[in-house]
Parts: C-alpha cells; sequence; structure tokens
C-alpha cells in the first residue's frame, strides 16, 4: 500500500511561478535492479529514482513533503517510556511510605512528651489524649498518618505511679492504631 502525503500550504517551498517540470522518471523494469558496471548514476539521477517510488500528490514539490515517524521508532519511544515509569513509579511509592514513617514519629514524639510534661505538671497521668490537648499540652491530637484519622492512637494505661507526687495513674505510652508492617520490619503499633 502507497500512501501519500498532502501539505496544507497551497504555496509549497517554491512559488507557484518559479515550479519547474518534473522530468520523467526512468523507465526501469524493476525501480531498484542492479546497476551494471557500466551504469554509473550521479547523486542527482539516484535521488530522482528514489523520489519516483513515492506517490506525490501533483504539483507538491519534494522540499515540501511531511516526514512522519515510523511505526518502529514510536514502539521504541514508548517501550523507553513505560521501562522509566516501571523504575519511577515504586520509588516513588517508597518515598511516601519512608514520609509517612517520619511523620508518625515526630508525631510519636510530641504526644508522648507532652504526656510527661502534662504528668509533671498536673501530679497525675491524663486519662485520654483529649486532656493533653485540652489543657494546652499540644494544639490538637495529630492524624495518624496511616489511619487518617486522630481518633485511633491506643494508648497505655499505667498501674503505677511515675513520681512520689503523682496522685493518679493513666496514660503512659500511645502507639499507632494501624496494623500494617514498617519498612524495618516491625508493625507500627509498636513503636
Amino acid at each position: 500500500m502507497i500512501l501519500t502525503r498532502k501539505t496544507g500550504n497551497a504555496s509549497g517551498c517554491e512559488s507557484a511561478s518559479r515550479k519547474q517540470a518534473e522530468p520523467p522518471p526512468p523507465q526501469h523494469a524493476q525501480p531498484w535492479s542492479p546497476l551494471r558496471q557500466s551504469e554509473r548514476l550521479s547523486g542527482i539521477e539516484i535521488s530522482q529514482r528514489k523520489a519516483s517510488l513515492v506517490r506525490r500528490v501533483p504539483g507538491t514539490p519534494h522540499c515540501c513533503m511531511n516526514r512522519g515517524f515510523t511505526i518502529i521508532e514510536l514502539m521504541i519511544v514508548i517501550s523507553i517510556i513505560v521501562i522509566l515509569m516501571g523504575i519511577a513509579v515504586p520509588l516513588y511509592q517508597q518515598s511516601l511510605v519512608r514520609a509517612r514513617e517520619s511523620v508518625l514519629r515526630e508525631d510519636l514524639y510530641t504526644l508522648r512528651n507532652a504526656i510527661d510534661q502534662y504528668t509533671l505538671d498536673k501530679q497525675r497521668a491524663p486519662q485520654t489524649l483529649a486532656d493533653v490537648a485540652q489543657a494546652g499540652y499540644v494544639k490538637s491530637i495529630p492524624k495518624d498518618p496511616f489511619t487518617n484519622s486522630a481518633d485511633t492512637w491506643t494508648t497505655e494505661m499505667e498501674d503505677s505511679m511515675r513520681s512520689l507526687d503523682q496522685t493518679q495513674p493513666g496514660i503512659a505510652d500511645v502507639h499507632s492504631g494501624s496494623d500494617r508492617i514498617g519498612s524495618d520490619g516491625t508493625p507500627y503499633n509498636t513503636w
């Protein structure tokens, strides 16, 4: 199947007044038959011979024919893009998990520090995390980055007192409510 290409520009590369009549293509039985030693073609004759194999729209100069990409070239480019995406997507997902783990560590540190300060200042341990927020030790209870909720934090209640002045036991530690496994191999609810 021979495809023809059209240009959208009516003027072409040359003006209509300067167009020259194209010489007729050489008459050969086979378009690409091997040349005998005695036949020597110049560069112009070779380009004319090749141009005779491509069907052009009449009146369109050879210099203005649009050239496109072959299906092989497109397939190679698409396969390279797919390979790069196959490398980039898992790395991106790992970076998201590491960022969430970092936020979890920071939130746990902040909550544990606030519980300790509350216990030392009030001489009693908080009974809920809301007590710590209401007393102003944290602005608000942060969301667990893996459960995306502020209500899923699990607390450990203590029975013993931390200091001699403490009057009431309460929350001693806090953990994530997620049951997923961290990148270090330990569950998030044990951090």
